[in-house]
């Protein structure tokens, strides 16, 4: 119909205007698509997880549940994008490293972008000898992993965040309630995830198993995925649906990662597993304080990102890319 063919719009963002692609009665268009990096010939792709409610965590009988995936609580999310694949190196080094961006880049870097604050060069070989080519980028703090986002957004326009817990295990289950998005037999995993069993312990490249019904490749497995969440030892007991959580903190440690990786057990995927930063990841990190962008011992911890479909203010949205470092000793 007429009324819901996709028009482009002038959105104003950071400063700057950006084109997007709306329904003739202004809502977005909420579809798969390609977030391509403006004057460049890369881009990764995204699919719309539909708004609902779900039950979180795993209940008491599940094999190989852990203490902390629970209480069980009904969670409701509103709809969001998520990233079908997780960041490659390939867009990750671009935020990097400015020269390199200016290199490859069709115009030259606009003072919005070229005044980003980036990470330090790390010392060491952050891909630790697995490679680079359509792999995923690891090692990154989630201080790291939101400035990413940051500079997606001054790059697109297109507020982009990492997904809270409560997200992230929504799209991993799409609709199912066993352990895994198939069901309850870790026999099948290795259709779905780089793990263990058959990773050869290295990473691999994006999008090579079989996505989750909801269109997300390597959800499980592959590398760890940051949430934009601390971690609680246990959810907090709540008799009322709970809308959109987000668990908030002022301490560094511990956030939450979810997904397990090419090291992990094949109970470590399943979709209430959950993970915690710890300090030990950077250990070997001589510098005082120790770096806010990397943890030199984790080479299985990566990114994946969301985009609400609503985007939030101006306001709010740097409120979210700017909440200041802390410093980590």
């Amino acid at each position: 119909m007429l009324l819901n063919k996709p028009i482009i719009t002038l959105v104003l963002a950071g400063g700057m205007l950006f084109p997007q692609q709306v329904t003739r009665n202004g809502s977005v268009d909420f579809k798969p698509y390609k977030q391509k990096i403006p004057h460049t010939d890369l881009e990764f792709g995204l699919t719309p997880i539909p708004a609902g409610e779900f039950v979180m965590g795993s209940p008491e009988g599940e094999t190989d549940r852990r203490e902390d995936e629970g209480p069980q609580r009904k969670v409701a999310v509103d709809a969001f994008w998520m990233g079908t694949h997780e960041i490659t190196w390939d867009i990750f080094e671009l935020f990097l490293n400015k020269n390199y961006e200016a290199s490859v880049s069709g115009q030259a870097l606009p003072p919005e972008v070229d005044g980003l604050t980036r990470p330090t060069t790390p010392y060491l070989d952050m891909t630790f000898g697995m490679g680079k080519d359509d792999k995923p980028a690891i090692g990154m703090t989630q201080y790291g992993a939101i400035q990413f986002c940051k500079w997606l957004y001054t790059k697109t326009g297109v507020f982009y965040r990492l997904p809270t817990e409560a997200e992230w295990e929504y799209a991993a289950r799409a609709g199912a309630d066993a352990p895994y998005f198939f069901g309850d037999d870790p026999e099948k995993l290795d259709e779905y995830a780089w793990y263990g069993a058959n990773s050869g312990e290295t990473t691999h490249k994006i999008g090579q198993k079989k996505a989750n019904p909801w269109g997300l490749y390597d959800i499980y497995g592959n590398v760890m995925e940051w949430t934009n969440d601390a971690y609680l030892p246990n959810y907090p007991v709540t008799a009322k649906v709970d809308n959109n959580p987000v668990q908030t903190t002022e301490e560094l440690y511990p956030r939450s990662i979810r997904g397990g990786s090419y090291v992990s057990e094949a109970d470590e995927l399943r979709s209430s597993q959950r993970f915690q930063s710890t300090p030990e990841w950077k250990q070997i990190d001589p510098q005082i304080p120790k770096s806010r962008w990397w943890f030199p011992e984790a080479p299985f911890l990566g990114i994946r990102v969301v985009r609400p479909l609503e985007q939030p203010s101006e306001e709010d949205i740097m409120a979210y890319y700017d909440q200041a470092p802390i410093d980590d000793y």
